[in-house]
């Protein structure tokens, strides 16, 4: 786990960081290689660098402007500072690297088909058959982001997915920015709306982060940017 020297630390504003380096994945691919080979825990398979490249790719396409390699990287970065509360780091670290694999903004059934893919890909890649399974179930937990009681490698996964939501106002402003910017062909009007909705949604769960750290590091400032973005959003109505 990350030591941190101080409290209510900002998650690592790795997706701005990426800007600087988003030619550079060969980090991703070195990650990508320990975690596919951890998860065969010793048994034979193919090359991991193709299952690698395909996923980079995918993670690249033109319409994308928040779900990108940046956002992938800081979801792995997030894991690995969760990763003491996991019961499988290898299963979460593989679901960080699909649960958003598939992605059209105009689609609703992109975690569905990220699971899909998941389990075609891992079965091919030598991955066990529980560990595929757990996988895929990781990633259609990002839905909802509701793991159950005790779902620890749920809990890790949806954390790092959310812990954007904790950033600083800038990097927080940043985000808001881009899904904006991936919804560009919906109107304002009903952009506000749909998205008023979603963080009405995040802000009425009983807690957006489960694991300790989440709790105690990233909650509070999680709820007050949702709340200031709500609040944004719904002044700047028309009317």
């Amino acid at each position: 786990m990350t030591d941190h020297s101080h409290n209510h630390s900002t998650p690592r504003n790795t997706e701005a960081d990426a800007e600087v380096d988003a030619g550079d994945d060969t980090g991703l691919r070195d990650r990508w290689h320990g975690t596919l080979l951890a998860a065969r825990a010793g048994a034979d398979g193919p090359d991991p660098l193709p299952y690698a490249e395909n996923l980079l790719a995918r993670w690249a396409e033109p319409q994308r402007r928040y779900h990108t390699t940046a956002h992938l990287r800081a979801v792995l970065d997030h894991v690995d500072t969760l990763a003491g509360h996991a019961d499988d780091v290898r299963a979460v670290r593989l679901a960080a690297w699909f649960h958003d694999a598939v992605y059209q903004p105009d689609r609703s059934e992109n975690e569905e088909r990220s699971a899909a893919l998941a389990e075609r890909a891992l079965t091919e890649a030598g991955v066990p058959d529980p560990v595929v399974a757990e996988v895929a179930r990781l990633v259609r937990l990002t839905v909802t982001h509701a793991p159950a009681e005790g779902d620890r490698n749920g809990e890790v996964l949806c954390d790092a997915d959310l812990a954007v939501l904790a950033g600083g106002p800038q990097e927080y402003g940043l985000y808001a920015a881009r899904v904006r910017e991936e919804y560009g062909f919906v109107p304002d009007d009903a952009f506000r709306e749909g998205r008023a909705a979603v963080l009405r949604q995040l802000l009425g769960l009983p807690r957006l982060f489960r694991t300790p750290h989440g709790a105690a590091e990233w909650e509070e400032r999680a709820r007050h940017n949702l709340a200031t973005e709500l609040e944004l959003l719904t002044s700047s109505a028309p009317g």
